[in-house]
């Protein structure tokens, strides 16, 4: 994604956004997301820098203004990757209740967790469909 999640909403969207979650902040090196496990939490990065991985290879960075961890409560999966911090982190947590009820009480955030959610999807997809030889 060429702009962060938090580009496409108002100051006042992103104070409601903001308060809706609690602020944690991480050290380098922490997962707080791990691939194959449950979808129960989703964060908005304030603050430093992540790498996501697939099967421990890098897939992506991602960084203040972004959201990890949506997809897989969106799509009702587990994790499709892990998400390791390159630095400290100060982030926003969101449970999947949440997420929910401020994609209800907000509609532009549910359709951006939406459009969000299903790109990420579309792209793991397309990654692991079988090539085709003709």
């Amino acid at each position: 994604m060429a702009n962060s999640f938090f580009s496409t909403f108002t100051p006042a969207e992103i104070a409601k956004i903001s308060s809706a979650g609690t602020r944690v902040t991480l050290p380098e090196g922490w997962a707080p997301i791990s691939e194959r496990t449950g979808a129960d939490k989703a964060y908005i990065i304030l603050s430093g820098s992540v790498s996501v991985r697939q099967h421990g290879e890098e897939i992506a960075q991602l960084g203040p203004g972004d959201i990890m961890g949506e997809a897989a409560i969106v799509n009702h999966s587990l994790r499709t990757a892990s998400v390791v911090a390159l630095s400290p982190l100060e982030l926003i947590h969101f449970t999947a209740e949440d997420l929910n009820r401020l994609a209800v009480e907000l509609p532009s955030f549910g359709e951006a967790l939406e459009q969000v959610a299903q790109e990420r999807f579309a792209a793991d997809r397309a990654k692991h469909r079988p090539s085709q030889t003709s």
